[in-house]
């Protein structure tokens, strides 16, 4: 049973100036007893700014450093990055420490809403999921949340819970799309999902591209049953919660939605 932080924050262009926010949220989470800490979407650099000059792949300095901070504190770290891919980028969980150094290609890209991910990133084709200490985790990354095949295959893979590192972008209802959305995976799969989203940047005083998905926090973590157990406001801050991996059992049990699908 993981204990599981995530650490809601706004990330800047500069990935050494985020390097150091990994350091000390991790330093935190750690204190609080987290075995795994799980940051956000574009936590090397924050959306709106030109991706392929800071691209680097996991061997690079600062997926090196991120490691460093995980092993200092015996942790797994989740953080979302950017790898090199030919003239675009990968968008990439950074997955980090207790043994594990890899990554997870964000699939579905946000092609969406007036934003074109796209232009700038190669999706990913690949599910990927990580145990931790018997439990087996799922990765997924923000615009993910609307496809629930991907849960479905996750849950599939023996995942009892799913990070879900976010930038997500604002606007009228996204919020409550947001929530929902959240809360449906959580259900429809079985499956617990903890997902992390930058925190607002209006409310923190960071300055970032207005047109670009840069967060609105309400990090939030749902049950297997699709019920909200945690959740965070706007603002930065840091969600430590305990999982029962077991639950997803009894709710793929009861709903049997994952045998009774026909389609």
């Amino acid at each position: 049973m993981p204990r599981i932080a995530l650490c809601q924050l706004t990330t800047g262009a500069e990935p050494a100036a985020n390097l150091d926010l990994v350091r000390e949220w991790t330093a935190r989470a750690a204190a609080e007893g987290a075995r795994v800490v799980v940051f956000p979407e574009a936590t090397m650099a924050g959306f709106g700014v030109p991706l392929g000059p800071l691209a680097e792949p996991l061997d690079g300095p600062w997926a090196t450093a991120v490691a460093a901070v995980a092993a200092e504190h015996d942790v797994l770290v989740v953080a979302g990055m950017f790898t090199p891919a030919g003239d675009r980028v990968r968008n990439t969980l950074l997955v980090t420490g207790l043994g594990e150094h890899r990554g997870y290609d964000k699939i579905h890209l946000y092609d969406a809403f007036g934003f074109k991910e796209s232009h700038t990133v190669a999706p990913g084709d690949s599910i990927a999921t990580v145990k931790v200490d018997e439990t087996v985790l799922g990765l997924a990354t923000c615009y993910d949340v609307r496809f629930p095949s991907l849960f479905h295959k996750l849950a599939e893979a023996g995942a009892s819970a799913v990070l879900l590192p976010a930038s997500w972008g604002a606007g009228e209802g996204k919020r409550e799309q947001w929530e929902l959305l959240v809360r449906a995976r959580a259900l429809d799969s079985g499956s617990w999902v903890l997902a992390c989203d930058q925190a607002d940047p209006a409310v923190t005083g960071v300055s970032v591209n207005p047109k670009a998905p840069t967060g609105i926090g309400y990090s939030t973590v749902a049950d297997p049953f699709g019920r909200v157990h945690a959740q965070l406001a706007a603002d930065a801050d840091l969600l430590v919660v305990d999982i029962d991996p077991a639950l997803s059992t009894t709710s793929r049990e009861a709903t049997a939605v994952l045998p009774n699908r026909r389609v």
